[in-house]
């Protein structure tokens, strides 16, 4: 299926401008170049800065744009928003490595008991992460400090820094070129960010490959030894505390599934949340999230090969995940069902909070049921989607997931 049908609601102008792109590419001409050199160049270029600490992003970066240029066929406006995208990533390390050298405190920051949030994507994470990110003595890393963290954010302005309003007119580029796209999965200044964004700047990240088709770097990706990955992230959770105070973190990413092993090696202290649903409803409402994703950036979308590509790539995920937990204290652990989530959420969250010995207040308590009542779960529209418009059938969900299904089938029901 070509993914012109997909993005025929585009703007008229990205639409002239993909097609000029195209004309150029018939020629032999692509630009913006994703090239590494040339991205290194321009972000040095850009900050006035040298130094991205622990040079093990490159192999990530090399890979990314290697696949990126052979595989994910990009639309012109996929190919300057991934320019942009990879230099933005590069240009925060740059900045974030200087800081912390001309603010040495930084390092000396505790990351203290940080709560994270994981499971198979569309599990209900993302709705039990903004819930719990209401919780006035929890902070999480939201969208604006994640996407413009320099210089830190301040306690006193946060409601109010100017760049709020610089990532909101950002993110509502990508519900232009991706529309539809809000009624699926929230997007805002404001809202929590998930961690796939901090990791990105360290180039292992599936907010890669939820953007591109690059089957060969997410496989890698999940091959790979995340000890300076996960040292990266906390040296960004340092970062962006320096001048707002310590507090507990609630963060989340279902890709951390895969990594359990080096997160709790980089924080012992962690508490994990992992949200249940029945495999193929979760990765058929994922396939559809990626093909509205990548219709923004791409005009070869094809649902069956995404919905195939992403039932396998979960499963190795959720193997590496129920390996991982196999060697972890249980106690660390908290299981969550989908179906709970839908139905009482707050209720699933004082089970959650009285687990890991957290105290739910009365003020972080009514303010979750207010952001329930300000996000109802069809605000932007219903989410309509079906495996088999995926290629996806019980069949493969039983091949691919029966160790999960026989590990956590009490939490499917």
């Amino acid at each position: 299926m070509n993914s012109q049908h997909l993005s025929s609601n585009q703007p008229a102008y990205i639409k002239w401008i993909n097609y000029i792109g195209a004309q150029f590419r018939r020629s032999g001409h692509s630009a913006p170049q994703l090239k590494t050199d040339l991205l290194v160049k321009r972000a040095i270029r850009k900050t006035g800065l040298q130094d991205f600490g622990d040079m093990a992003f490159r192999d990530g970066l090399e890979i990314l744009t290697t696949e990126v240029n052979d595989q994910a066929q990009l639309s012109q406006i996929g190919q300057i928003a991934a320019y942009y995208n990879l230099l933005d990533h590069l240009c925060v390390r740059l900045q974030l490595v200087d800081f912390r050298k001309r603010r040495p405190q930084v390092t000396r920051q505790t990351i203290k008991r940080p709560l994270f949030i994981t499971g198979l994507p569309r599990t209900g994470t993302t709705i039990l992460y903004e819930l719990i990110a209401q919780d006035p003595s929890i902070r999480s890393p939201a969208s604006w400090e994640v996407t413009k963290p320099i210089p830190p954010p301040k306690k006193l302005s946060y409601a109010s820094d100017t760049r709020i309003k610089h990532v909101d007119r950002m993110l509502a580029l990508a519900e232009k070129l991706s529309p539809g796209f809000k009624a699926i999965h929230t997007i805002g200044a404001r809202l929590p960010q998930e961690c796939v964004y901090i990791l990105a700047s360290h180039f292992i990240s599936e907010q890669f490959g939820y953007m591109y088709n690059i089957p060969k770097y997410r496989s890698w990706a999940l091959n790979q030894d995340m000890t300076a990955s996960y040292r990266w992230h906390a040296n960004f959770l340092q970062h962006l505390q320096i001048d707002f105070g310590e507090g507990r973190w609630v963060l989340k990413a279902p890709a951390h599934l895969a990594y359990l092993r080096y997160l709790v090696a980089q924080y012992p202290d962690a508490a994990i949340v992992w949200a249940h649903r029945r495999p193929l409803d979760a990765i058929s409402s994922f396939s559809s999230l990626v093909c509205k994703l990548r219709s923004g950036f791409s005009d070869f979308v094809n649902p069956i090969t995404i919905g195939e590509h992403e039932a396998r790539h979960f499963s190795k995920i959720v193997k590496a995940g129920i390996s991982d937990r196999n060697a972890m204290d249980d106690r660390q652990i908290f299981d969550v069902r989908f179906n709970m989530l839908c139905s009482d959420p707050i209720s699933v969250i004082a089970s959650l909070y009285d687990y890991f010995g957290m105290q739910l207040s009365n003020e972080a308590e009514t303010r979750m049921h207010e952001y329930l009542m300000r996000h109802p779960r069809h605000l932007h529209g219903e989410h309509a989607y079906s495996p088999e418009y995926f290629g996806l059938d019980e069949t493969c969900e039983g091949d691919l997931y029966s160790d999960y299904l026989s590990y956590f089938g009490r939490y499917l029901h």
